[in-house]
């Protein structure tokens, strides 16, 4: 038996980053990386949303963020307008090349998202993020 057999955590890190290089090479071809991606995913569903929104809903750092952000308006995918409704924060939308491009590669990343679905069995699929939802629980607890 060896030292890390019993720790869980490294096989849910191990999981999350194949996952991750999995959908880094996908999204490549769309000159995207994987938080580029989940930005314009998640702005593509509203009216907009502040950097701090969009860090706290990715779960990377209002730093990361703002780089993200800054990359995706050099390539003109999203536009930062001043919020009407508070004068220090900006809002982010997407365009409509960033639309464009996110149908592409959100095509992509739910291919590497059903190839993984594919490795397991309804029942297998449904248990799995139940685990997974009581190991969150576990932890935030």
């Amino acid at each position: 038996m060896s030292a890390t057999d019993d720790r869980l955590g490294l096989v849910i890190k191990r999981a999350e980053q194949a996952l991750i290089a999995r959908k880094t090479a996908a999204l490549r071809e769309f000159g995207l990386t994987v938080p580029q991606y989940a930005a314009l995913l998640l702005l593509s569903g509203g009216d907009g949303m502040s950097a701090a929104q969009l860090a706290r809903e990715s779960l990377v750092t209002p730093q990361t963020m703002a780089t993200v952000l800054t990359n995706l308006e050099a390539k003109g995918l999203i536009e930062r307008d001043q919020s009407p409704l508070h004068q220090k924060v900006v809002v982010n939308r997407v365009t409509a090349a960033g639309a464009a491009l996110l149908a592409g590669a959100d095509a992509a990343a739910l291919r590497v998202e059903r190839s993984l679905a594919a490795a397991y069995t309804d029942t297998e699929r449904k248990q799995l993020a139940e685990l997974l939802d009581r190991a969150i629980a576990a932890l935030t607890a």
